[in-house]
Parts: C-alpha cells; sequence; structure tokens
C-alpha cells in the first residue's frame, strides 16, 4: 500500500492517505451490517442457510425418548411455567446476545429471528424496525378451501408476532413436567431452542397438539421436528405412541429429502 502510495502526486497521495482508511471502514461496516441482518423474500432459502441436525442426531435423540402415555391436564395452568425471563446465559440464546441480559427471553428472541433492520435497545429493550425490517413466517398456514399452502407472511410490527414455543407448554405438562419443579418449567418456557417467532395464524392453528396432530406445512418443518425432539430430550419429556410414529415417519421424509445433514 506503501509503495502505491508513493508513485502518486503529492495532492493525490494527501488524499488517498485520508480517503482510502475511511473506505475500508465503510465496507467492513456494510459488510458487517449485510451478514448480521440480511434479510431474504424466500423463507425457504432462510431455512437451508441455517444449521441443519445430522439425521443420526436426531434419529439417536428421538431413539433416546421414552414412551409412556400422557397425563390428563389437571392442575395446568401457564403461570406453572414462568416466563418471560430475563435473557440469563442458561437458556441458551449465546454470547452475542449476552449484552441483553436486561431483556426478556422474547425480547430477545424477537432480536433474533428478525430480518433487515431490527435493533434491541440493550438498556430499555425498546425494538426498532427499520429498513426492510421484520419477521418472516416459515411455518406457514395450509388454506382450508384449496388445501393448498397460503402466501408465507412477513410481519412488520413486533405486536403482531406470536413467540411459538416448538414443544406447547401444555404438552410438555402431558410428558412430564407436570412432575418437575418450578424451576426446571421455568427453563422450558424460556429456552431458546424451544422458542421461534412466528405468524399468530400457524401458532394458534397449532394450539398445543403434538406432532401426532400437527406439524408445520411449510419450509420450517424438519427444523421444527429436530428442535422438537432436541427439547424433550433435554427436558426428560416423553412422547406416546402415536407422538413417536408421526415423529419417526416425519424424520424419515425430511431425510430423504435431504433436510438433515
Amino acid at each position: 500500500m506503501n509503495s502505491l502510495l508513493s508513485a502518486l502526486p503529492a495532492p493525490v497521495r494527501k488524499f488517498a492517505a485520508v480517503a482510502v482508511p475511511i473506505l475500508i471502514v465503510i465496507v467492513l461496516a456494510g459488510g458487517y451490517f449485510l451478514e448480521g441482518r440480511s434479510s431474504t423474500t424466500d423463507p425457504a432459502a432462510d431455512a437451508a442457510d441455517a444449521p441443519s441436525a445430522t439425521a443420526a442426531d436426531v434419529q439417536s435423540a428421538l431413539d433416546r425418548l421414552p414412551v409412556k402415555t400422557e397425563v390428563a391436564m389437571t392442575g395446568y395452568s401457564r403461570e406453572k411455567f414462568p416466563h418471560w425471563d430475563d435473557n440469563a446465559a442458561e437458556h441458551g440464546f449465546g454470547p452475542e446476545f449476552a449484552q441483553y441480559s436486561k431483556c426478556t427471553t422474547r425480547e430477545v428472541m424477537m432480536l433474533r429471528d428478525a430480518s433487515g433492520e431490527v435493533t434491541l435497545d440493550p438498556k430499555t429493550c425498546d425494538l426498532t424496525i427499520g429498513k426492510g425490517g421484520g419477521w418472516q413466517d416459515t411455518y406457514g398456514v395450509m388454506d382450508t378451501k384449496t388445501g393448498k399452502l397460503k402466501p408465507y407472511k412477513f410481519i412488520t410490527e413486533s405486536s403482531g408476532v406470536d413467540a411459538e414455543h416448538i414443544v406447547p407448554l401444555a404438552e410438555a405438562w402431558r410428558s412430564g413436567a407436570k412432575s418437575l419443579d418450578t424451576d426446571t418449567r421455568r427453563r422450558i418456557a424460556n429456552d431458546a431452542q424451544n422458542l421461534i417467532a412466528s405468524d399468530p395464524s400457524a401458532n394458534r392453528s397449532k394450539g398445543d397438539q403434538d406432532p401426532a396432530d400437527y406439524l408445520p406445512p411449510g419450509s420450517f418443518r424438519c427444523g421444527y421436528i429436530s428442535q422438537y425432539v432436541q427439547v424433550k430430550l433435554k427436558y426428560g419429556l416423553s412422547v406416546d405412541k402415536d407422538e413417536q410414529t408421526a415423529l419417526r415417519t416425519a424424520v424419515d421424509d425430511c431425510i430423504k429429502r435431504g433436510e438433515f445433514k
């Protein structure tokens, strides 16, 4: 760089000495923002770029889940699963979100799952949505009239986004969390792996159903299955026979489609 500058006339050298470092900073900064807040209109492309579990990992986790009949909902309430917690390391969002320790797990999840320009103030925990900012649903919703997948929603208002528990809290209760202590139930409700921002229509069409009755019809289907199985294994939750059969069928289909590495 110095040899190139020395070959230039003095006025040009003086300009280049100031301008080049500034340009380098701008390019690097631009690359950072593009990498950290890239937006795509194709949810399937987002799903393809996301880290995938291996087929062996998912099958192993599924094989290790205890098979039991679900217990009754007697005594259940969402309050038995305290949320939203402050963003502590135990919830698994990772060191890149450590600065948001004053914010709730829901707020940090909203930042993590955003596309485009979305920022979270680490002091006030206010979300700000800028150019191209919002949340891309990948669950998908079926049109009951046509039997086809509706267009994926891109939501630009944070109030229009649901915080979806991949393993529903009621399902967790039925599959073993009823017997767990409150602290463990708190971790289930705030676990980064069990949370995702979703279209409210998709979330409510799922309700508290397990995979025997509901699987996302869209591009997140295989990622959902992987996370569902791993969350259940992590907290020692069981599956019933119908649920296990549905999961095995879905895992096999994902492997055939090359969704698991």
